[in-house]
This record gives C-alpha cells, sequence and structure tokens, in this order.
C-alpha cells in the first residue's frame, strides 16, 4: 500500500519500514484507529521522495532502512518540511540510536513493543507537537539535553550579532520547555490552550532560526534563562 483516499480533518500519517508485513500491519492500524495513511514507504530514498510529495503531518519512521538511514531521512525531511513530525518506531532501545534520533530532528521515539493503541496515542500526541517516549527514555532525552545546553556554543556566523527579541510569553514558554515539560503541561502551567503553546514555540524557533527542542533547549541555557529544577522535569510522555 502507498496511499489512500483522504479523510476530511484526520492526522495525515506516512509510515516508513523496510518489512513490508509490517509496515503494511502498522499502516492498517493506523487507519484503523481514524488517521489519514497518505503513504507508505520500504527504503530511505523512497521515503525522502515520497514526503516531499504528500507533506504528511506525522512520518512514522524505523531507523534500519536501505539506501538511506532513518536519522539522514528525518534530518532531510525536517529541513524541508517545517511542519513535519517524526516519531521513530524502532526496534533498538539503545541510547545512541535514541539520541542521535533525536538530533536529527525527532519529536519522539517508541520501541516496537509498543502496543497498538501505545501507538496510536503517540501519533495523536506527536501531531500535536508533544515528545513522546517509550517510558524510561524520557529522562535520558532530557538529560542529553541539558549536556548539549552547557556543551561549547558554535562560533557566531556573519549577522549573528543580534539576538532576536521574544515576547515575554515566548520565553516564559521557552523556559518552561528547557524544563522538559510537554505542551500540555505547560498549557495547564499557563492556563492557556495547547494550540497557543505551539504557536509560541513554532514562532521561537522561527525567531531563533533553530530546528528542534533539543537546540532550543540549547539556546535556552547559553542565553542564561533561569531553568530550576522541577519535579514536573522529565515526566514529557
Amino acid at each position: 500500500m502507498t496511499e489512500q483516499t483522504p479523510r476530511q480533518g484526520a492526522v495525515r500519517v506516512m509510515v516508513v519500514d523496510d518489512h513490508p508485513m509490517w509496515r503494511d500491519a502498522v499502516a492498517r492500524d493506523l487507519g484503523a484507529a481514524g488517521f489519514d495513511v497518505v503513504a507508505t514507504a520500504g527504503d530511505g530514498q523512497q521515503a525522502v521522495r515520497r514526503a516531499r510529495a504528500v507533506t504528511p503531518d506525522v512520518l512514522v519512521l524505523d531507523l534500519n532502512l536501505p539506501l538511506k538511514p532513518g536519522v539522514q531521512v528525518c534530518k532531510e525531511l525536517v529541513a524541508v518540511l517545517p511542519g513535519l513530525r517524526v516519531l521513530v518506531l524502532s526496534a533498538s532501545g539503545e541510547h545512541a540510536d535514541v539520541l542521535e534520533a533525536v538530533k536529527s530532528g525527532a519529536t519522539g521515539y517508541l520501541l516496537k513493543s509498543a502496543s497498538t493503541e501505545e501507538l496510536a496515542d503517540a501519533v495523536r500526541r506527536t501531531a500535536e507537537g508533544d515528545p513522546v517516549f517509550t517510558p524510561g527514555l524520557a529522562g535520558l532525552v532530557l538529560g542529553e539535553y541539558r549536556r548539549l545546553a552547557t556543551d561549547p556554543a558554535p562560533a557566531a556566523g556573519p549577522g549573528d550579532g543580534k539576538a532576536p527579541r521574544l515576547t515575554e510569553r515566548e520565553t516564559e514558554v521557552l523556559r518552561l520547555v528547557a524544563k522538559g515539560l510537554s505542551y500540555k503541561q505547560i498549557a495547564e502551567r499557563l492556563v492557556i490552550s495547547h494550540r497557543t503553546v505551539q504557536n509560541h514555540v513554532q514562532n521561537t524557533l522561527g525567531k531563533l532560526q533553530l530546528h528542534n527542542r533539543v537546540e532550543l533547549v540549547r539556546y535556552a541555557i547559553e542565553q542564561g534563562i533561569d531553568v530550576p529544577d522541577d519535579p514536573a522535569a522529565g515526566r514529557a510522555v
């Protein structure tokens, strides 16, 4: 299966996996859960080509792909499709694989041992912009956010001398993102809608010319935005 008839208002999903039976089963389960599965692909090159053609909301992506690895697929597509969210669905729970996926721009990481219900929920939350990780991996990712944020920043390029001005609310949302809160938790904390949080994050990413949460957290700490310890941090799943 490569394409299906669109469903009005449904989240548009593309499934990428090199195992045909697994790929078709995931696509079928997501279709039954109400998602609009607009395409599937079995290798990395095909994934990039088809994703650029159909522009899905969420890419459900395996890492181990022929012709082009999943992390490269993720990196290329996130760079050219700004609204794309990537949920890695992998058999590997290795920390190196998880961190490499996040650094390439993935929004979440789910193991293939997840149930159909867990997968559907993860795709739904990924579409909303929430970071979604298999239990036990969220703390690892948050720790990497902070390690990256304390690493030396790359030298500024031409025209980088003046930092963009964020609004008070954008700074407040940025601070909570850096603490590891999900968009839903931020919305509850600030008593605003989930959509408003998403808009603030997207505006901030655009102003700062950043691509994902890793870069956003790094910027927050580099700029001295206060990130105190918080019991809610790390509960992003």
